[in-house]
């Protein structure tokens, strides 16, 4: 994954500082270690990254010089007051010897003949593996041009993949740890910039209403007798599976209503002309 070009051209879109703290529903720790980053940029768009997926322990090993005002801060948006300057320095020995590691690589093994890398697991399922248990985790991303070695990898806890075409698997440093931190947020961010509400769902005496008002409305257009009963059921199971709001509700009730009142006016209309 952390393999293919070191441009880092575009800024995340993401709002500035819309992640709150970590909740990991536990005392586990967790830090991204980037080995051997080659440029500055690319350091700067995954301290980003963090800052907005709720984490702020970067440790580096063997870095870029990362000068103040240079190409890293410029990449790091609001992650250049924090991240990045707490940065730590660090050896692959000294991660391998203190984390559970998860090492991210966009190139895996087949089957269990290629064992350094397999099995493996996607992000998510990362994510829903460390939910289960405490424990301080690194999370490991290698070099643009090559990635992790086999020598490093074989010292790793997990391997990590994210699926891509098989055409062009390998992922930017940056959208590598971008994509992977969005997939394991739910462990470090307690809320996010999105109102953190359940889907609301209109009442279902109104969702009837609206049942009884497209009933008048085939009424109204003379719909087959023979094919009502199936319109009717296929109206009830496209509402069912959509779960309306109350709004979407009440504003189609309204349209069923008005062309039935307007149909019905159209009809009397004909009517006194004859």
């Amino acid at each position: 994954m952390s393999r293919g070009g070191s441009d880092g051209d575009d800024e995340l879109d993401a709002e500035e500082g819309a992640g709150g703290g970590r909740e990991t529903g536990d005392d586990s720790e967790y830090v991204v270690v980037l080995v051997e980053p080659e440029t500055p940029g690319n350091v700067g768009t995954v301290a980003r990254a963090m800052k907005n997926f709720g984490l702020s322990d970067l440790k580096l090993v063997n870095p870029p010089e990362l000068t103040e005002g240079g190409e890293a801060y410029g990449f790091a948006g609001h992650a250049r007051e924090d991240v990045l300057p707490n940065a730590e320095t660090v050896t692959f020995d000294s991660v391998v010897e203190r984390y559970h590691t998860v090492g991210c690589t966009a190139i895996t093994g087949e089957d269990a003949r290629r064992h350094v890398r397999f099995p493996f697991s996607t992000p998510a399922d990362v994510s829903e593996s460390l939910a289960t248990v405490e424990a301080d985790t690194a999370l490991v991303f290698g070099r643009e041009g090559r990635g992790l070695n086999n020598d490093e990898l074989a010292r790793i806890d997990e391997i990590c993949s994210i699926p891509a075409s098989a055409e062009y698997p390998v992922l930017n440093l940056g959208q590598a740890a971008t994509v992977t931190l969005y997939e394991l947020r739910t462990l470090f961010v307690e809320e996010t910039q999105l109102p953190d509400v359940e889907r609301e769902r209109a009442a279902e005496p109104d969702v009837e209403r609206l049942y009884e008002q497209f009933s008048s409305f085939l009424d109204s257009v003379e719909h087959r007798d023979h094919k009502r009963e199936r319109t009717e059921r296929l109206i009830r199971r496209l509402v069912g599976r959509a779960h309306p709001t109350d709004k979407e509700v009440s504003t189609l009730t309204g349209v069923f209503r008005k062309a039935a009142r307007d149909l019905e006016a159209a009809d009397l209309d004909r009517e006194s002309d004859r």
